[in-house]
């Protein structure tokens, strides 16, 4: 083969692995981008809450024991984006994900009004809300930033799937602790909804 030929092959083919990182750059912004967004609504929207607190005894060893695992799974390499996806499907389906995750949680957020409060919160004067997307779910907060972290995991690197189990663990257990006070200020209509509506997933968790 003439070294011209040779040189436009390589040519070719820098242009075409220059294209790809490009792409992957741009899905990466996306995904920073929104879930950006997304925490500055929440840190806005924070100062309409209820009054309330958090029994933070037992409550803080949970999220310490998450907090350290992050820590020492960051510190082993485990989050780096070594193996980042270059798939465009899965760049279609983890952006499709985290839209309808957030737009979940967002439409809860904005449903539950001044009665939205951070995990394991006990308000001081408690409303139980059972309509729009608690009409589904008890928890579709929690569900609907599980999903866009799914999102984030199909589209970047399976590995974040890592961070999505030990967020879905805290969820469930924040859960669990939320539902023993609500049960206690709504013992009549508490246990019915709780039987009627899944916590997470409708029709199955």
């Amino acid at each position: 083969m003439s070294p011209w030929r040779s040189g436009r092959g390589s040519s070719s083919l820098a242009r075409k692995s220059y294209g790809t990182l490009t792409t992957v750059r741009a899905v990466e912004i996306a995904f920073a981008a929104g879930w950006g967004a997304f925490w500055l609504y929440w840190l806005v929207a924070a100062f309409s809450m209820k009054r309330g607190k958090v029994p933070w005894s037992r409550r803080l060893r949970i999220r310490a024991l998450i907090v350290f695992i992050v820590v020492a799974l960051s510190r082993f390499g485990v989050f780096r984006s070594n193996g980042i996806s270059t798939a465009p499907w899965r760049s279609a389906l983890g952006l499709g994900l985290l839209a309808l995750g957030l737009g979940f949680a967002i439409w809860a957020r904005m449903h539950i009004g001044r009665n939205w409060g951070t995990p394991m919160t006990q308000k001081d004067e408690p409303e139980l809300v059972r309509s729009g997307p608690y009409h589904l779910v008890r928890h579709p907060i929690y569900s609907g930033i599980l999903v866009a972290g799914v999102g984030t995991a199909v589209a970047l690197s399976w590995l974040w799937l890592i961070g999505v189990g030990l967020t879905g663990i805290y969820f469930i257990y924040s859960a669990t602790i939320e539902e023993r006070y609500l049960t206690e200020r709504f013992p009549d209509t508490y246990p019915v909804y709780k039987h009627s509506t899944k916590m997470l997933v409708p029709f199955i968790l």
